[in-house]
Protein backbone atom coordinates (compact mmCIF):
# COMPACT_ATOMS: atom_id res chain seq x y z
CA UNK A 1 0.00 0.00 0.00
CA UNK A 2 1.43 3.33 -1.02
CA UNK A 3 1.72 6.53 0.99
CA UNK A 4 -0.56 9.54 1.10
CA UNK A 5 1.41 11.41 -1.56
CA UNK A 6 0.72 8.66 -4.07
CA UNK A 7 -2.97 8.96 -3.34
CA UNK A 8 -2.94 12.70 -4.10
CA UNK A 9 -1.15 12.09 -7.40
CA UNK A 10 -3.73 9.53 -8.46
CA UNK A 11 -6.61 11.79 -7.52
CA UNK A 12 -5.17 14.63 -9.60
CA UNK A 13 -4.79 12.32 -12.60
CA UNK A 14 -8.36 11.16 -12.22
CA UNK A 15 -9.75 14.69 -12.09
CA UNK A 16 -7.79 15.74 -15.16
CA UNK A 17 -9.17 12.76 -17.07
CA UNK A 18 -12.73 13.60 -16.04
CA UNK A 19 -12.35 17.25 -17.05
CA UNK A 20 -10.93 16.28 -20.44
CA UNK A 21 -13.73 13.80 -21.20
CA UNK A 22 -16.50 16.24 -20.32
CA UNK A 23 -15.52 18.26 -23.40
CA UNK A 24 -15.90 15.22 -25.69
CA UNK A 25 -19.69 15.38 -25.79
CA UNK A 26 -19.91 14.38 -29.46
CA UNK A 27 -16.97 11.97 -29.53
CA UNK A 28 -17.32 8.25 -28.88
CA UNK A 29 -15.03 7.26 -26.03
CA UNK A 30 -13.17 4.01 -26.79
CA UNK A 31 -14.15 1.14 -24.44
CA UNK A 32 -10.63 0.87 -23.04
CA UNK A 33 -10.75 4.52 -22.01
CA UNK A 34 -13.87 3.83 -19.98
CA UNK A 35 -11.83 1.40 -17.88
CA UNK A 36 -8.72 3.55 -17.55
CA UNK A 37 -9.71 4.93 -14.14
CA UNK A 38 -9.36 1.52 -12.49
CA UNK A 39 -6.79 2.99 -10.11
CA UNK A 40 -5.63 1.55 -6.78
CA UNK A 41 -7.32 2.89 -3.66
CA UNK A 42 -4.84 4.59 -1.33
CA UNK A 43 -6.02 5.25 2.23
CA UNK A 44 -4.41 7.41 4.90
CA UNK A 45 -4.67 5.93 8.42
CA UNK A 46 -5.75 7.92 11.46
CA UNK A 47 -4.24 7.63 14.93
CA UNK A 48 -4.90 8.73 18.52
CA UNK A 49 -8.42 7.44 19.13
CA UNK A 50 -9.90 8.73 22.37
CA UNK A 51 -12.22 6.72 24.58
CA UNK A 52 -15.84 7.88 25.00
CA UNK A 53 -17.80 5.96 27.68
CA UNK A 54 -21.07 4.40 26.51
CA UNK A 55 -23.53 1.55 27.03
CA UNK A 56 -24.21 0.97 23.34
CA UNK A 57 -25.06 -2.46 21.96
CA UNK A 58 -22.21 -4.71 20.86
CA UNK A 59 -23.21 -7.11 18.09
CA UNK A 60 -21.85 -10.43 19.34
CA UNK A 61 -20.59 -12.27 16.28
CA UNK A 62 -19.49 -15.33 18.21
CA UNK A 63 -22.92 -16.14 19.61
CA UNK A 64 -24.52 -15.57 16.20
CA UNK A 65 -21.90 -17.79 14.56
CA UNK A 66 -22.56 -20.55 17.09
CA UNK A 67 -26.28 -20.32 16.38
CA UNK A 68 -25.74 -20.49 12.61
CA UNK A 69 -23.37 -23.47 12.95
CA UNK A 70 -25.87 -25.28 15.14
CA UNK A 71 -28.49 -24.96 12.42
CA UNK A 72 -26.02 -26.13 9.75
CA UNK A 73 -25.04 -29.17 11.82
CA UNK A 74 -28.70 -30.10 12.19
CA UNK A 75 -29.29 -29.85 8.44
CA UNK A 76 -26.20 -31.94 7.68
CA UNK A 77 -27.37 -34.62 10.09
CA UNK A 78 -30.79 -34.63 8.42
CA UNK A 79 -29.19 -34.92 4.97
CA UNK A 80 -26.93 -37.76 6.06
CA UNK A 81 -29.90 -39.69 7.42
CA UNK A 82 -31.94 -39.07 4.25
CA UNK A 83 -29.40 -39.61 1.45
CA UNK A 84 -26.33 -41.00 3.23
CA UNK A 85 -24.11 -38.15 2.01
CA UNK A 86 -22.09 -35.33 3.59
CA UNK A 87 -21.05 -31.96 2.14
CA UNK A 88 -17.38 -31.64 1.17
CA UNK A 89 -15.14 -28.56 1.16
CA UNK A 90 -11.76 -28.45 -0.61
CA UNK A 91 -9.12 -25.89 0.34
CA UNK A 92 -6.11 -25.04 -1.83
CA UNK A 93 -3.07 -23.48 -0.16
CA UNK A 94 -0.09 -22.17 -2.12
CA UNK A 95 3.08 -21.42 -0.15
CA UNK A 96 3.64 -21.27 3.59
CA UNK A 97 2.18 -17.95 4.72
CA UNK A 98 1.55 -18.18 8.43
CA UNK A 99 -1.68 -16.20 8.32
CA UNK A 100 -3.04 -18.34 5.48
CA UNK A 101 -2.28 -21.51 7.41
CA UNK A 102 -4.03 -20.08 10.46
CA UNK A 103 -7.15 -19.24 8.43
CA UNK A 104 -7.21 -22.73 6.94
CA UNK A 105 -6.91 -24.36 10.36
CA UNK A 106 -9.90 -22.32 11.54
CA UNK A 107 -11.95 -23.34 8.48
CA UNK A 108 -11.11 -27.03 8.80
CA UNK A 109 -11.92 -26.97 12.51
CA UNK A 110 -15.30 -25.42 11.73
CA UNK A 111 -15.96 -28.08 9.09
CA UNK A 112 -15.26 -30.82 11.63
CA UNK A 113 -17.61 -29.21 14.14
CA UNK A 114 -20.63 -29.35 11.82
CA UNK A 115 -19.88 -32.56 9.90
CA UNK A 116 -18.49 -31.26 6.59
CA UNK A 117 -15.77 -33.40 5.01
CA UNK A 118 -12.62 -31.44 4.24
CA UNK A 119 -9.93 -31.84 1.59
CA UNK A 120 -6.64 -29.92 1.62
CA UNK A 121 -4.16 -29.49 -1.23
CA UNK A 122 -0.86 -27.76 -0.53
CA UNK A 123 1.44 -26.56 -3.30
CA UNK A 124 4.89 -24.95 -3.04
CA UNK A 125 5.42 -21.21 -3.31
CA UNK A 126 7.05 -21.55 -6.76
CA UNK A 127 4.38 -23.73 -8.34
CA UNK A 128 2.95 -22.84 -11.75
CA UNK A 129 -0.54 -21.70 -12.66
CA UNK A 130 -1.07 -24.93 -14.59
CA UNK A 131 -0.28 -27.00 -11.51
CA UNK A 132 -2.84 -25.07 -9.47
CA UNK A 133 -5.50 -25.25 -12.18
CA UNK A 134 -4.95 -29.01 -12.49
CA UNK A 135 -5.69 -29.39 -8.77
CA UNK A 136 -8.78 -27.19 -9.08
CA UNK A 137 -9.95 -29.19 -12.10
CA UNK A 138 -9.66 -32.45 -10.15
CA UNK A 139 -11.82 -30.97 -7.38
CA UNK A 140 -14.27 -29.63 -9.97
CA UNK A 141 -14.76 -33.22 -11.17
CA UNK A 142 -14.90 -34.81 -7.70
CA UNK A 143 -18.55 -35.48 -6.76
CA UNK A 144 -17.64 -35.59 -3.06
CA UNK A 145 -16.45 -31.96 -3.20
CA UNK A 146 -19.21 -29.36 -3.16
CA UNK A 147 -17.17 -26.26 -2.40
CA UNK A 148 -13.69 -25.12 -3.43
CA UNK A 149 -11.79 -22.21 -1.94
CA UNK A 150 -8.41 -20.89 -3.03
CA UNK A 151 -6.75 -19.35 -0.01
CA UNK A 152 -5.77 -15.77 -0.83
CA UNK A 153 -3.48 -13.99 -1.33
CA UNK A 154 -1.50 -15.99 -3.87
CA UNK A 155 2.21 -15.47 -4.66
CA UNK A 156 2.75 -12.50 -6.95
CA UNK A 157 3.90 -14.52 -9.97
CA UNK A 158 0.46 -16.12 -10.25
CA UNK A 159 -2.61 -14.71 -12.03
CA UNK A 160 -5.09 -14.66 -9.16
CA UNK A 161 -8.06 -13.80 -11.39
CA UNK A 162 -7.38 -16.69 -13.74
CA UNK A 163 -6.97 -19.16 -10.89
CA UNK A 164 -10.07 -18.10 -8.94
CA UNK A 165 -12.15 -18.20 -12.13
CA UNK A 166 -11.03 -21.81 -12.73
CA UNK A 167 -13.26 -22.89 -9.84
CA UNK A 168 -16.52 -24.37 -11.11
CA UNK A 169 -19.44 -21.96 -10.80
CA UNK A 170 -21.39 -24.68 -8.98
CA UNK A 171 -18.62 -25.01 -6.36
CA UNK A 172 -17.66 -21.33 -5.98
CA UNK A 173 -18.63 -21.14 -2.30
CA UNK A 174 -16.54 -17.98 -1.88
CA UNK A 175 -18.93 -16.30 -4.34
CA UNK A 176 -16.12 -14.64 -6.33
CA UNK A 177 -16.96 -16.01 -9.78
CA UNK A 178 -17.90 -13.19 -12.22
CA UNK A 179 -21.24 -14.87 -12.94
CA UNK A 180 -22.14 -14.92 -9.26
CA UNK A 181 -21.17 -11.25 -8.82
CA UNK A 182 -22.98 -10.30 -12.03
CA UNK A 183 -26.18 -12.07 -11.00
CA UNK A 184 -26.00 -10.39 -7.60
CA UNK A 185 -25.88 -7.02 -9.34
CA UNK A 186 -28.92 -7.66 -11.56
CA UNK A 187 -32.45 -7.51 -10.22
CA UNK A 188 -34.47 -10.58 -11.08
CA UNK A 189 -31.43 -12.87 -11.07
CA UNK A 190 -30.07 -14.97 -8.24
CA UNK A 191 -26.41 -15.90 -7.74
CA UNK A 192 -25.64 -19.48 -6.74
CA UNK A 193 -23.45 -18.07 -3.97
CA UNK A 194 -23.01 -14.68 -2.28
CA UNK A 195 -19.56 -13.70 -0.95
CA UNK A 196 -19.37 -14.70 2.70
CA UNK A 197 -18.41 -11.28 4.14
CA UNK A 198 -21.44 -9.68 2.49
CA UNK A 199 -23.74 -12.40 3.81
CA UNK A 200 -22.33 -11.73 7.26
CA UNK A 201 -23.18 -8.04 7.06
CA UNK A 202 -26.84 -8.71 6.30
CA UNK A 203 -27.04 -11.60 8.77
CA UNK A 204 -25.73 -9.43 11.60
CA UNK A 205 -28.07 -6.56 10.77
CA UNK A 206 -31.17 -8.73 10.51
CA UNK A 207 -30.41 -10.76 13.63
CA UNK A 208 -29.83 -7.51 15.54
CA UNK A 209 -33.23 -6.19 14.49
CA UNK A 210 -31.80 -3.41 12.33
CA UNK A 211 -34.19 -2.12 9.67
CA UNK A 212 -32.54 -1.94 6.25
CA UNK A 213 -35.38 -1.01 3.88
CA UNK A 214 -35.28 2.67 2.98
CA UNK A 215 -32.28 3.41 5.19
CA UNK A 216 -29.20 5.30 4.06
CA UNK A 217 -26.22 2.96 3.99
CA UNK A 218 -22.59 3.84 3.34
CA UNK A 219 -20.05 1.16 2.41
CA UNK A 220 -16.46 2.35 2.82
CA UNK A 221 -14.30 0.34 0.43
CA UNK A 222 -15.10 -1.49 -2.79
CA UNK A 223 -13.09 -4.72 -2.79
CA UNK A 224 -14.42 -7.69 -4.71
CA UNK A 225 -14.32 -9.78 -1.55
CA UNK A 226 -16.40 -7.52 0.69
CA UNK A 227 -17.12 -3.90 -0.23
CA UNK A 228 -18.54 -4.30 -3.74
CA UNK A 229 -20.83 -7.29 -3.08
CA UNK A 230 -21.97 -5.76 0.21
CA UNK A 231 -23.10 -2.63 -1.64
CA UNK A 232 -25.00 -4.80 -4.11
CA UNK A 233 -26.60 -6.91 -1.39
CA UNK A 234 -27.69 -3.87 0.62
CA UNK A 235 -29.37 -2.57 -2.54
CA UNK A 236 -31.13 -5.93 -2.83
CA UNK A 237 -32.50 -5.25 0.64
CA UNK A 238 -33.73 -1.84 -0.58
CA UNK A 239 -31.28 0.38 1.25
CA UNK A 240 -30.11 3.60 -0.41
CA UNK A 241 -26.41 2.88 -0.79
CA UNK A 242 -23.37 5.13 -1.24
CA UNK A 243 -19.87 3.79 -1.76
CA UNK A 244 -16.86 5.61 -0.31
CA UNK A 245 -13.43 5.01 -1.84
CA UNK A 246 -10.03 6.66 -1.76
CA UNK A 247 -11.05 9.19 -4.43
CA UNK A 248 -14.28 10.28 -2.72
CA UNK A 249 -14.52 13.96 -1.78
CA UNK A 250 -15.72 14.73 1.76
CA UNK A 251 -16.06 11.11 2.93
CA UNK A 252 -16.71 12.25 6.51
CA UNK A 253 -19.72 14.33 5.42
CA UNK A 254 -21.24 11.50 3.38
CA UNK A 255 -20.66 8.92 6.10
CA UNK A 256 -22.13 11.17 8.81
CA UNK A 257 -25.53 11.02 7.06
CA UNK A 258 -25.70 7.21 7.04
CA UNK A 259 -27.98 5.09 9.18
CA UNK A 260 -25.81 2.03 8.45
CA UNK A 261 -22.04 2.16 7.97
CA UNK A 262 -20.02 -0.81 6.69
CA UNK A 263 -16.23 -0.61 6.46
CA UNK A 264 -13.94 -2.64 4.20
CA UNK A 265 -10.69 -0.70 4.08
CA UNK A 266 -7.92 -2.44 6.03
CA UNK A 267 -6.71 0.77 7.68
CA UNK A 268 -6.81 0.83 11.49
CA UNK A 269 -9.00 3.51 13.09
CA UNK A 270 -9.64 5.34 9.84
CA UNK A 271 -13.28 6.07 10.65
CA UNK A 272 -13.46 8.42 13.63
CA UNK A 273 -16.33 9.24 15.94
CA UNK A 274 -17.19 12.50 14.18
CA UNK A 275 -17.71 10.58 10.91
CA UNK A 276 -20.74 8.84 12.41
CA UNK A 277 -24.34 9.90 12.79
CA UNK A 278 -25.84 9.70 16.27
CA UNK A 279 -27.55 6.32 16.55
CA UNK A 280 -25.97 4.80 13.42
CA UNK A 281 -25.26 1.07 13.18
CA UNK A 282 -21.68 0.09 12.28
CA UNK A 283 -20.45 -3.19 10.78
CA UNK A 284 -16.64 -3.14 10.88
CA UNK A 285 -15.13 -5.68 8.47
CA UNK A 286 -11.58 -4.49 9.03
CA UNK A 287 -9.02 -6.77 10.66
CA UNK A 288 -5.75 -4.92 11.20
CA UNK A 289 -2.69 -5.86 13.20
CA UNK A 290 -1.27 -2.92 15.17
CA UNK A 291 2.00 -3.04 17.11
CA UNK A 292 1.26 -3.22 20.82
CA UNK A 293 4.11 -4.00 23.26
CA UNK A 294 1.58 -4.62 26.02
CA UNK A 295 0.22 -7.71 24.20
CA UNK A 296 1.93 -11.07 24.45
CA UNK A 297 2.07 -11.42 20.65
CA UNK A 298 3.49 -7.92 20.26
CA UNK A 299 0.44 -6.67 18.42
CA UNK A 300 -3.28 -6.11 18.89
CA UNK A 301 -6.15 -6.56 16.43
CA UNK A 302 -8.27 -3.55 15.56
CA UNK A 303 -10.86 -2.63 12.96
CA UNK A 304 -11.24 0.20 10.46
CA UNK A 305 -13.39 2.14 12.93
CA UNK A 306 -12.01 3.89 16.00
CA UNK A 307 -14.03 1.80 18.42
CA UNK A 308 -13.32 3.94 21.47
CA UNK A 309 -14.87 6.98 19.79
CA UNK A 310 -17.62 5.21 17.85
CA UNK A 311 -19.05 3.46 20.90
CA UNK A 312 -20.15 6.81 22.29
CA UNK A 313 -22.10 7.70 19.14
CA UNK A 314 -23.59 4.59 17.54
CA UNK A 315 -26.60 2.51 18.59
CA UNK A 316 -24.88 -0.78 17.70
CA UNK A 317 -21.46 -1.86 16.48
CA UNK A 318 -19.50 -5.02 15.72
CA UNK A 319 -16.34 -5.30 17.83
CA UNK A 320 -12.99 -6.33 16.35
CA UNK A 321 -12.21 -9.08 17.04
CA UNK A 322 -15.41 -10.98 17.82
CA UNK A 323 -17.82 -9.37 15.38
CA UNK A 324 -17.71 -10.15 11.67
CA UNK A 325 -14.91 -12.74 11.75
CA UNK A 326 -16.62 -15.68 13.48
CA UNK A 327 -19.74 -15.38 11.34
CA UNK A 328 -17.76 -15.31 8.07
CA UNK A 329 -16.67 -18.92 8.60
CA UNK A 330 -20.27 -19.90 9.32
CA UNK A 331 -21.40 -18.38 6.02
CA UNK A 332 -18.74 -20.42 4.19
CA UNK A 333 -20.15 -23.57 5.81
CA UNK A 334 -23.67 -22.46 4.85
CA UNK A 335 -22.70 -22.00 1.19
CA UNK A 336 -21.05 -25.44 1.18
CA UNK A 337 -24.18 -27.03 2.61
CA UNK A 338 -26.36 -25.29 0.00
CA UNK A 339 -24.08 -26.58 -2.76
CA UNK A 340 -24.35 -30.15 -1.46
CA UNK A 341 -28.14 -29.86 -1.24
CA UNK A 342 -28.28 -28.84 -4.91
CA UNK A 343 -25.95 -31.67 -5.92
CA UNK A 344 -28.00 -34.31 -4.13
CA UNK A 345 -31.43 -32.78 -4.81
CA UNK A 346 -32.02 -32.52 -1.08
CA UNK A 347 -34.42 -29.96 0.33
Amino acid sequence: MGGGGGGVAWRTLGKKWLHSTRALTHTRIPPNSLLSLDLPDVWIPNTNCRFIPSSRILIDGKSIADDVKSGIAGEICRMKNAVGKLPGLAVLLVGKRRDSRTFIRIKIKACNEVGISSFIAELPEDCTEDEIINVISSYNENPSVHGIIVQLPLPQHLDQEKIVNAVSLEKDVDGFHPTNIGNLAMRGREPLFIPCASMVCIELLLRSGVEIIGKKAVVIGRSRIAGLPTSLLLQRHNATVSTIHAFTNNPEQITSQADIVVTDVGVPNMVRGHWLKQGAVVVDMGTNLVKDPSCRQGYSVTGDVCFEEAIGVVSAITPVPGGVGPVTISMLLSNTLDSAKRAYGFT
